[in-house]
């Protein structure tokens, strides 16, 4: 009961933070990156625990990864086979079919900083 809470309270700090990133970045957001956002903060939650002893840039780069992957699967499903276009990166260079942008994942890659930072401190503090 205890790892599902810790997933459950992961996965909604991920959910909200993604959402209001999104806000602050666009002006709007989509029920769907809410969902993204869950997913992606809980696999980055569990992979800095596991890169724990591993340099900062490591972690950034698993980051980046995981969640450029996500958003590319996410995008494959709302925005080629449902057509909800809930974003278009088709016009950013080194897109890779308008899901995912060289530009974003060097961004993901910063962001992973604080992130990691945030999942030490959620996991000592809450669930230790």
């Amino acid at each position: 009961m205890k790892k599902i809470k810790e997933n459950l309270t992961i996965y909604t700090i991920g959910s909200v933070g993604y959402s209001f990133l999104e806000i602050l970045w666009r002006g709007f957001t989509h029920w769907t990156m809410g969902v993204t956002g869950g997913i992606c903060f809980l696999c980055l939650y569990k992979t800095n625990l596991k890169m724990n002893c591993q340099p900062l840039w490591k972690r950034c780069l698993a980051g980046s990864a995981i969640v450029t992957g996500i958003e590319f699967v996410v995008g494959c499903i709302v925005n080629v086979k449902l057509k909800w276009n809930v974003w278009d990166y088709s016009k950013m260079h080194f897109n890779l079919g308008g899901q995912v942008c060289l530009l974003y994942s060097v961004l993901w890659f910063f962001l992973c900083m604080p992130l990691s930072f945030l999942s030490r401190v959620l996991h000592n503090k809450m669930f230790r």
